[in-house]
């Protein structure tokens, strides 16, 4: 693998393409997946859901490619292909300094998200379904938001087209993360702390978990309730869903044309794991390598000990949201009640996985790890000391088992070449950068009870 390595002088430390190498179409990874993922299924009759049955909240061009498991490659229109060419192509970077730091043999590499204002990944997805919903002629949108990042892609990108935007974010984060909040209102969203009294399904949870802090699931109920009272809007989100992942192909598809430039073949794969579209996207074309049977790699999904719906979850059926209002998704879950404690990485407090994720984990095709957010932050800030990146706290996770695999390889002498997604910057998150420093963070995993608590829930399929 080390031959095909060119050396130090001849790789730069960022490599971009040039506008003729960008893609023009996002790869569909099922396409190429012998057990696709199942279906999602009608909550009540446990049938599952066509195209006429999604369209109440859905823009119709997204359900297309939300159903479609066959066709490998789907065009990316020109008027995103356009937006695109404001923030990408995203750097892939060689971590030069962090190698030298750490004494490592390995060669490391991420592909750097957080150069737009959003500060995150978020936006390849935003303009799309933005783009899709003005297509149809709506008159705007609603979504929930974790740690603020997807509401301020998804508000940057409606305010382009000239759309409404309600998001509904999730109580913790609004109250931890006010200046991202504020981003949002700049771009003229609507922001409302989730769960709220704005909805009855918001009213219903805060009943039944008062002064709760919320959860992403608590916030896809209110969003999707809102926008079927709201008239000419749909619903849209940032993760979990397939259509998602498809559009964030771009970020592997970008990644492994840089490095196929390059001759670089990464052993290692990393990305944090929240609902899943990062790293989705990330691995999508390795991965629909090794599904072909042309290449292998190792990939790692790295969730919070907090919210472990790998790790800890069960594969079944169950619903999107906390209200239950949403179709059934089979996923690795900690149950639609599960209620995560207010971590810092707001972004991956989900209690399920996506669908096709789930999918590949369960064939044995990816491996997943768990780390303690005190873990997750000493790493943010050791490479933000070496690297010069403030990354987000979501993205610090991958940071910290590719930390991990380098000294793993210091130890062994072996020269792997590792890849990781760092997804975001942490510029609007100092609230958790400061409660770390003045060592008041703290670690918190579920106990058993507290995870049977949310399997309670889980419907019968």
């Amino acid at each position: 693998m080390s031959d095909t390595i060119k050396t130090k002088k001849e790789i730069p430390y960022k490599i971009y393409l040039e506008e003729k190498d960008l893609p023009t179409a996002w790869y569909n990874l099922r396409a190429d997946m012998k057990n696709k993922p199942a279906p999602l299924l009608d909550a009540k009759t446990k049938k599952p859901l066509s195209y006429d049955d999604l369209r109440p909240v859905f823009c119709d061009e997204l359900i297309r490619q939300e159903l479609d498991d066959t066709t490998p490659y789907i065009p990316i229109p020109q008027e995103i292909r356009d937006f695109y060419k404001m923030y990408r192509p995203a750097p892939l970077v060689r971590a030069y300094c962090l190698e030298q730091k750490l004494g490592t043999p390995a060669k490391i590499y991420y592909k750097f998200e957080g150069n737009n204002t959003s500060g995150s990944h978020k936006l390849n997805s935003a303009i799309a379904q933005a783009y899709y919903a003005k297509m149809q002629g709506l008159d705007g949108v609603t979504t929930e938001t974790g740690a603020g990042q997807w509401g301020t892609a998804l508000s940057m990108a409606c305010a382009y087209f000239g759309l409404d935007c309600r998001v509904y974010m999730v109580k913790v984060s609004y109250e931890q993360k006010p200046f991202r909040r504020e981003v949002m209102r700049t771009y003229g969203a609507q922001v409302t702390p989730s769960p709220s009294e704005t909805t009855a399904v918001g009213r219903k949870i805060l009943e039944a978990f008062p002064g709760t802090g919320g959860s992403l699931g608590c916030a896809i109920s209110e969003a999707v309730e809102a926008a079927g009272t709201l008239g000419n809007y749909r619903y849209v989100l940032g993760s979990v869903m397939n259509q998602v992942m498809l559009h964030q192909s771009i970020i592997g598809l970008e990644t492994k044309a840089a490095m196929d430039q390059y001759g670089i073949k990464p052993d290692i794969i990393i990305g944090c794991a929240g609902g899943g579209s990062n790293l989705g996207g990330l691995i999508a074309p390795f991965m629909g390598e090794k599904l072909r049977g042309e290449a292998d790699y190792q990939f790692i999904a790295v969730e919070p000990a907090s919210c472990p719906s790998f790790t800890r979850g069960k594969y079944v059926y169950d619903y999107c949201d906390t209200g239950m209002i949403c179709p059934l998704a089979k996923m690795y879950t900690l149950g639609s009640g599960f209620i995560p404690a207010a971590t810092h990485a707001g972004g991956l407090r989900y209690h399920g996985m996506n669908m096709t994720l789930s999918q590949l984990y369960d064939d044995g095709l990816m491996e997943a790890r768990t780390v303690k957010q005190t873990e997750v932050f000493e790493a943010a800030e050791y490479f933000a000391r070496i690297e010069g990146i403030l990354p987000a706290p979501e993205s610090s996770h991958a940071i910290r088992v590719a930390l991990d695999e380098a000294i793993k390889c210091r130890e062994t002498g072996e020269e792997k070449t590792i890849l990781f997604g760092l997804t975001g910057t942490g510029y609007f998150d100092m609230m958790s950068y400061e409660k770390f420093n003045n060592g008041v963070m703290t670690d918190y995993v579920p106990t058993e009870e507290d995870l049977a608590r949310g399997f309670e829930g889980l419907p019968t399929v």
